[in-house]
């Protein structure tokens, strides 16, 4: 009898990866108006939640380490989001903050999690359980992680 555990179908790391990109490609339209890409998008919310954070900070809750990270905030350097300064007390350290330009895409960006759950068509209930399950599975396998 043929495993049923190797088809494509049965893969929940396939439908996970498969559903991250058809959910990108939705960003990518929605941020088209702000200019800035998913990541930048996703820096940009931890700022306007906090306002500035160190770039070790911004990794830490972004999964990315500092090759990713500081190109990208370079770039939003560059487009005016976002400016670097070293942290007073430890050089070492450097803290990105929300430029006026930055804390102005706000107000633009409020309408973009309520069109993308429209554009997913999902009820909120299934969005509300789909949010938990993929924490709790974020959790388990940082835990994993972090444990060897």
């Amino acid at each position: 009898m043929k495993s049923e555990t190797l088809k494509l179908e049965n893969q929940i790391c396939f439908k996970i990866y498969t559903a991250e990109r058809e959910i990108t490609k939705l960003y990518r339209e929605l941020l088209k108006e702000l200019n800035v890409t998913y990541p930048q998008y996703l820096v940009l919310l931890l700022l306007w939640e906090k306002h500035s954070l160190s770039v070790k900070e911004l990794g830490q809750r972004l999964f990315l380490d500092s090759g990713t990270l500081t190109p990208m905030l370079k770039r939003m350097e560059t487009n005016g989001l976002v400016e670097r300064k070293r942290s007073p007390e430890d050089e070492r350290s450097v803290i990105i903050s929300l430029t006026e330009k930055g804390e102005g895409l706000k107000e633009k960006a409020e309408c973009i999690p309520t069109q993308l759950t429209e554009n997913i068509s999902m009820k909120k209930e299934e969005m509300t359980l789909l949010n938990k399950t993929l924490t709790s599975m974020l959790d388990l396998l940082q835990n994993h992680s972090n444990s060897k």
